[in-house]
């Protein structure tokens, strides 16, 4: 039976090969702990889901839509600045923003294609 060929680390300008279905390899991957967090140990628990649905019932359209003259239910509570494990950041109400799914979907998928590193 034929192996699945590795594939490069994704932690940039690293030139070694992970087995398929990891992402980084030994070296890097403790520099990436949010890709082995679960969401509840990434804070996004039960207090996290009470505090959401009272944010979206006090802002219920998405702010991207709305910027562009669209008026879309807001379904997702977003970090305009990814909080990235800062629990300070994380619970900061002004750092929150009601979305679409959608539009949430694009701006995480930007923020993540090219995320910010700390040493």
């Amino acid at each position: 039976m034929p192996y699945k060929p590795k594939v490069p680390c994704r932690h940039p300008g690293c030139p070694n090969l992970v087995p398929a279905g990891q992402k980084y390899c030994e070296e890097h991957k403790r520099m990436h702990p949010e890709e082995n967090r679960t969401a509840a140990a990434r804070g996004y628990n039960s207090r996290w889901r009470r505090e959401s649905k009272k944010f979206l019932a006090l802002h219920p359209l998405c702010e991207e839509c709305f910027r562009h003259g669209i008026a879309t239910p807001a379904t997702v509570v977003d970090h305009i600045v990814p909080h990235r494990g800062d629990p300070k950041l994380f619970w900061d109400r002004s750092n929150w923003q009601a979305l679409c799914k959608k539009c949430h979907d694009k701006k995480t998928g930007r923020e993540d294609s090219n995320p910010t590193y700390r040493y």
